[in-house]
């Protein structure tokens, strides 16, 4: 998987510890729909691509006893979303690990209705949904346990 970084230990976006795997690339809805130049992903988007085959990425995560769960967020996974689907069956079948793997995506369920379905195809899967909006005040997500930065986002366990 092309990815722009992978942090193995994060607490900022799920309420237990988790790796973070930042995703290559957007199409920068949030910033358009919002009326902004610049995201607030801009510093991750210009760091150069990691190219790490997708076997390493579980294993590495597995090494790891702290994390309990892999969260893609960054920039959008859902423009890598057979990369997600190839790592989900490798954990699943193949390592034989259900640990908690959430998708933080800018886009509405409704805009990525054969992502979900393919995604609800394992077990265990968290979806953050909705468009980052700047300046609007936080709110608590119960699903990840922690606080969204906007009031239009919100997270659902598909599986």
């Amino acid at each position: 998987m092309i990815i722009k970084d992978i942090q193995d230990e994060t607490l900022q976006d799920y309420k237990d510890v988790a790796m973070l795997i930042s995703a290559r690339t957007c199409d920068w809805k949030c910033c358009r729909d919002a009326g902004y130049e610049i995201c607030q992903n801009s510093e991750v988007a210009r760091r150069k691509d990691i190219d790490i085959p997708n076997e390493n990425i579980c294993e590495r995560y597995l090494s790891n006893k702290v994390s309990k769960a892999i969260i893609f967020g960054g920039l959008e996974p859902m423009f890598q979303i057979l990369d997600i689907l190839a790592i989900l069956e490798l954990l699943r079948n193949h390592y034989h690990c259900n640990d908690t793997v959430v998708i933080y995506t800018g886009y509405d369920k409704s805009e990525i209705k054969p992502q979900i379905r393919a995604l609800s195809e394992y077990p265990n899967v968290i979806v953050k949904y909705g468009r980052f909006i700047p300046n609007q005040p936080t709110h608590y997500d119960a699903v990840l346990g922690v606080f969204l930065a906007s009031p239009n986002q919100w997270a659902e366990k598909i599986s």
